[in-house]
């Protein structure tokens, strides 16, 4: 079956493949990365996908039109984000106009937080595919080929005549093993030069080794609304297969960005993968997202493995404020991790974030003082972005900062 796998146009260079979309002044442009391993689990299963990353391309609405109307597919699947959801639906309505027998499908944080309001926007679209959406996709594939009602596909909020119902949610993947090398699907469908990511070497390639956070941070959605809160690895075998498969069909790429929600939360793991890298001599450097928990041991190893750089998310100087936000970390082990990054010879990109419950003046210069304390090779600091379906959205909407919930404005 022929199915399309649209990021559609939005603002030029907007990523929504992230934690939080954006467009930034680096000129940081991410993988449509949920897209590109669905498309992976799909083609696997024998169907033929097309993956169309709209704004790094550099492709227009009537470009997206035209693909559309010349691959005819029978499923259109359509990522969204917050910001950027008003265009996103109208963008697939109308595809759902020029191609009327295909099922239009949405997927994403935002859609899967706000299922039927999502699809109460247009009712052209038929269905919100929620949170982890790779074997979503697949059974709808199955049921559409045979004829069948979509009504008992797990993970799907769906429109039924006037009506908008939900079927149960989905049981998240257990074995990551089983799912295609995400390089695989770059260089099959993917310029990857058109990725930047600021803190990595270029060109680079953006892969996941687990899915699902055990940390409890208000603000993350991705454990709150797509992966849920419980991590679950690829054995360290598989993780350095997909490097082997990069250093040899990918041998332009000079970084791989391990962009866990948290790369480490099994230092086990963690050191069995460096083993195994020193051992097959994998010589392509790596960059990783870890919390400030990493001991010191486990980062001398890493090290050696070829990690060149960690990013950390220490978000706030005010141990008030980590508390707040369920951090789960203090100040005091910030700079401890930072102390033994320095001696195991990794670099540190740290991340700040500004606007927190409990944020004032006083502790946004105190966070400042301490980024410069700190003394990071790279330092970003970004507001908070509040992502409905998250704990951090809840409190702002009841303490009254919303100023819209227009979210054409955001």
């Amino acid at each position: 079956m022929k199915i399309l796998m649209l990021n559609p146009p939005f603002l030029p260079r907007f990523s929504r493949f992230s934690r939080s979309p954006a467009v930034t002044k680096s000129g940081t442009i991410y993988y449509p990365i949920w897209h590109a391993y669905a498309t992976g689990v799909l083609e696997k299963e024998g169907h033929e996908v097309r993956l169309v990353d709209a704004p790094a391309d550099g492709l227009s609405r009537e470009n997206c039109y035209n693909i559309a109307k010349d691959f005819a597919p029978a499923m259109v699947v359509v990522y969204t984000s917050t910001p950027s959801i008003f265009n996103d639906i109208e963008i697939a309505g109308n595809i759902k106009d020029l191609l009327p027998d295909c099922l239009i499908v949405l997927t994403g944080p935002h859609v899967s937080a706000l299922p039927d309001e999502s699809l109460s926007i247009d009712k052209r679209i038929d269905a919100v595919a929620r949170r982890e959406y790779d074997m979503t996709l697949v059974e709808l594939a199955q049921k559409l080929e045979k004829k069948e009602n979509i009504d008992d596909v797990h993970g799907l909020t769906f429109r039924m005549g006037e009506e908008i119902k939900s079927t149960a949610d989905r049981k998240l993947i257990a074995n990551l093993d089983l799912v295609p090398f995400i390089s695989t699907v770059y260089k099959k469908h993917l310029n990857i030069k058109n990725y930047f990511y600021a803190h990595c070497r270029y060109p680079v390639v953006s892969i996941f080794t687990s899915r699902g956070c055990n940390a409890h941070c208000n603000y993350c959605v991705y454990p709150q609304q797509m992966f849920g809160r419980r991590q679950r690895q690829r054995s360290p075998e598989n993780i350095v297969a997909e490097f082997e498969y990069i250093v040899k069909e990918l041998p332009q790429v000079k970084e791989v960005l391990i962009d866990d929600d948290t790369f480490s939360f099994n230092q086990k793991h963690t050191i069995k993968f460096c083993e195994l890298m020193i051992r097959k001599n994998i010589k392509l450097p790596w960059t990783v997202e870890c919390r400030a928990n990493l001991k010191y041991e486990t980062m001398v190893i890493m090290k050696k493995a070829g990690c060149r750089l960690i990013v950390v998310g220490f978000e706030t100087a005010d141990n008030q404020i980590l508390k707040n936000m369920k951090k789960g970390l203090t100040i005091e082990r910030m700079r401890q991790f930072v102390s033994d990054a320095r001696k195991a010879g990794i670099m540190v990109h740290s991340c700040f974030m500004a606007g927190s419950k409990g944020e004032t003046k006083e502790t946004l210069m105190k966070s400042l003082k301490f980024a410069k304390e700190m003394n990071a090779d790279t330092c970003q600091f970004f507001p908070l972005m509040v992502y409905p379906g998250t704990e951090a959205y809840e409190w702002a909407k009841t303490s009254g900062y919303l100023t819209t919930s227009d979210y054409s404005k955001w």
